[in-house]
């Protein structure tokens, strides 16, 4: 059990990237945090060790062969009871012991867990993005309605916050703001033709230049996909309408996002890419702790660059702003129809290029309706991802026959 002060932390997706950095910040810091539990998909070697230095009360495993493993090997004297599936993931975001909530699980998987962490009232540290792209007015009503704190994760959306003025409830505040920039890398393929895109690999297309990520959201990187939700988020988190937020490649991922006022200023947030800053602020927020994260050398990092991006080589982003010009579900077909695709990218069944044309294909065929509960947004991402894999098998077919 935690002691008088110390802030308990669940993390959601322990054994991901984020998840993994997560818990380096919290290490570095055992008189502010305590671990509540841990919760991961199957990753029974990766979950034992991360038992083994943070001493949580809960592992959650969504597998049950995975749970029953863990429980046979998790040594009793370290007091951690293990939990299986939807029920154990729900007990270690909402319990009332639970401070703040790492919702770091990567995919629509995510969302019933963080909209759950939300409606509890938890100081929500957001990472997991289709939350907000398919679930958006859920999410935020949630956390109205609740009292709990929005805080995001993804650099690009902390930068911004880190930019703008804030409530003592976590609330950004937008007055005097004539535009959000957020910026992209530009991702391995910023310089590539469509012609050489569309013969890339898979572990080209994973071999970000600036960052190290799990294989789904480095291929979003790739596409520009992953600027296309977060161009969505920023409008959820920070209520902002959609011409409001304009993208910039920016190839060193030195800036991680700006906001521009109206009178002329423009704030950017600076450092070194390496997401525990991000996660540093969000678990320590309103104060500031060390993260592990060298500071920025500015005399070493001499340049800054920046460009539009190519939306005929990267159809990606223009399909996110359509989805969010089209409201209601769009945006929850637009995500699953994504995540099809990049799975059968990274399972070659498809080309690089053809990413964005399973996209397009499911917006096409799949109705938009009002995503009033969350049965409604998990139904039409049902839909979405069995339209999806049907344009994935025709391109299949068509490769076959030629």
């Amino acid at each position: 059990m935690a002691s008088l002060g110390k802030r308990m932390v669940s993390v959601l997706g322990s054994t991901g990237s984020i998840g993994v950095s997560t818990l380096d910040v919290i290490g570095r810091h055992p008189e502010r945090f305590s671990v509540y539990g841990l919760a991961a998909n199957s990753s029974v070697e990766a979950m034992l060790e991360q038992c083994r230095i943070h001493k949580p009360l809960f592992a959650v495993m969504m597998q049950e062969s995975a749970a029953q493993e863990l429980q046979s090997r998790l040594p009793q004297a370290w007091g951690t009871q293990v939990l299986q599936g939807d029920k154990g993931l729900a007990k270690i975001a909402t319990d009332d012991e639970v401070d703040s909530v790492m919702a770091a699980i990567v995919g629509a998987a995510g969302l019933p867990s963080t909209l759950a962490a939300a409606q509890a009232g938890k100081t929500l540290l957001l990472a997991n993005k289709e939350s907000l792209v398919m679930a958006g007015h859920l999410l935020m009503d949630a956390v109205r309605e609740s009292g709990a704190r929005l805080l995001p994760i993804d650099s690009e959306h902390n930068a911004i916050f880190q930019c703008l003025p804030v409530q003592a409830d976590a609330t950004p505040l937008k007055q005097g703001v004539s535009k959000v920039l957020l910026t992209a890398s530009g991702g391995p393929f910023r310089s590539w033709t469509y012609e050489q895109m569309r013969g890339a690999t898979p572990d080209q297309a994973c071999a970000h230049p600036n960052w190290s990520m799990g294989r789904k959201i480095s291929v979003d990187s790739a596409s520009l996909m992953n600027k296309g939700l977060e161009f969505i988020e920023a409008c959820w988190i920070f209520d902002l309408e959609p011409q409001m937020v304009d993208i910039v490649v920016h190839p060193q991922s030195i800036i991680h996002s700006m906001v521009q006022y109206v009178d002329g200023s423009v704030l950017a947030q600076l450092g070194n890419p390496d997401m525990r800053t991000a996660i540093a602020f969000g678990l320590a927020w309103p104060e500031r702790i060390a993260s592990g994260v060298a500071p920025l050398d500015m005399i070493a990092t001499a340049r800054l660059d920046f460009e539009a991006p190519d939306e005929a080589r990267f159809p990606c982003l223009r399909l996110a702003r359509e989805s969010v010009a089209a409201g209601g579900t769009a945006m929850v077909v637009c995500n699953a129809a994504n995540e099809i695709a990049v799975a059968a990218f990274l399972a070659q069944e498809i080309r690089f290029t053809q990413i964005p044309q399973v996209i397009e294909a499911t917006l096409e065929q799949v109705p938009v309706v009002e995503p009033n509960t969350l049965s409604v947004v998990e139904l039409a991402d049902q839909h979405a991802r069995s339209a999806a894999r049907e344009a994935v098998a025709a391109f299949l077919q068509t490769a076959v026959e030629s």
